[in-house]
């Protein structure tokens, strides 16, 4: 997994839409379904910990740029 389109597409294959309409409330709502996922065992530690990875990386970049605003 590479970014944040490549985990909605992971979450889409499960039925799962997220649009809140704020991106970092998406993502951090996209980070608690990955988890229910996981603990679910619907996907295996590799996949939750690349997708984790990214949506960790995408939280941050987010929250730098309200920070600048």
């Amino acid at each position: 997994m590479k970014n944040l389109y490549d985990v909605q597409q992971l979450l889409k294959k499960f039925g799962i839409f997220i649009y809140v309409g704020k991106r970092i409330w998406d993502i951090e709502l996209m980070s608690i379904e990955l988890k229910n996922l996981y603990d679910s065992r619907l996907i295996d530690e590799r996949t939750y910990s690349s997708a984790w990875i990214v949506l960790r990386r995408e939280h941050r970049l987010e929250e730098s740029r309200t920070e600048e605003e």
